[in-house]
């Protein structure tokens, strides 16, 4: 590898990098000079256990490529797991950089027939298991700094226009992508002071977990034209947060597909009224009338055919 990379030196984590987003994106971390401790539990789209290890496979092809990477195959979504992935990078490369959480399944179902299981697995595996190797590389980066080695740490969640918009036959995993979205403002703001930046992006590709979503994209012959729906196309954005070079973003969430890239600006306040007192329940409700008839209309849900489409949002 030569000229100007844009991650040269730099330790990253990628979880669930064993095909899809997290694979597209430790391979383009490592082009950009990353060595990459490529996370992957090798189960199936519904969390099963898998008959692979498609971590050892993505570090085949960074090794091929000239790049430098490890395999872990443990659970992000236990405390020994998490624990393990941060002592991974740490003994072998002797550093920690950067985090992109990615790991997670699908298990949708209507509301009325979504099985506690299936509620408390799909919460497990995308906000748990964002919050555990979150938890254990802030502890690193915090020690570091107050030893006097102030990191310039990042970390990239992965959320979905599921958990901004909401997805019919996807309450589990709408769930747990909103709440991700609020793990990454707590903790952009808590660990700010420890040099780490938290960031999020709400992705939208190709991969296992929208085959039936883009199932005619898939389907469709190469014509030599722009890709849209590749994963590869989420992973620049992906890269450049993880990088040096984004110093000073922190607490913010990107919608990303194709060749688009957009701030997404989250709740506001909008109109308000104080009346300076109690008001009885019809006056409460006249006042929300009012309020409402000045506000913005919300984002159609997905799945709904509204603006934002027939389709779920699922990212990955």
């Amino acid at each position: 590898m030569s000229g100007p990379l844009l991650c040269r030196e730099r330790v990253v984590i990628v979880t669930g990098a064993g095909r899809g987003l997290g694979r597209a994106h430790a391979l383009a971390y490592a082009a950009e000079g990353a060595r990459i401790v490529v996370n992957d539990l090798g189960v199936g789209l519904d969390g099963s256990p898998g008959a692979d290890g498609p971590a050892a496979r993505v570090v085949a092809e960074i090794r091929a490529a000239g790049g430098e990477a490890v395999a872990h195959g443990g659970d992000v979504a236990t405390t020994e797991g998490a624990a393990s992935l941060v002592r991974t990078a740490l003994e072998t490369y002797g550093r920690l950089d950067t985090l992109v959480n990615n790991a997670g399944f699908l298990r949708d179902r209507m509301l009325v027939n979504l099985d506690e299981e299936d509620w408390d697995a799909v919460l497990r595996v995308h906000l748990k298991g964002h919050f555990l190797p979150l938890k254990h590389a802030a502890a690193h980066w915090r020690a570091e700094a107050k030893a006097g080695r102030t990191p310039r740490a990042r970390v990239v969640n992965t959320s979905s226009g599921a958990g901004l918009l909401g997805s019919v036959g996807q309450g589990n995993y709408s769930a747990a992508k909103a709440g991700i979205i609020g793990l990454t403002l707590v903790a952009a703001a808590e660990l700010g002071r420890y040099g780490v930046q938290v960031n999020a992006i709400a992705p939208a590709a190709r991969t296992r977990m929208t085959e039936r979503a883009f199932a005619r994209a898939m389907a469709a012959p190469d014509t030599g034209a722009f890709d849209a729906m590749a994963p590869e196309n989420v992973s620049p954005l992906v890269v450049w947060l993880g990088a040096d070079a984004s110093a000073g973003v922190t607490g913010r969430v990107f919608e990303t597909e194709g060749g688009r890239i957009t701030v997404m600006e989250g709740w506001r306040p909008g109109p308000g009224a104080d009346g300076g007192a109690r008001r009885s329940p019809s006056e409460a409700g006249d006042t929300a009338l009012r309020l409402l008839a000045r506000a913005e209309a919300p984002g159609a849900v997905y799945g709904t055919g509204g603006a934002a489409g027939e389709e779920p949002a699922t990212g990955r």
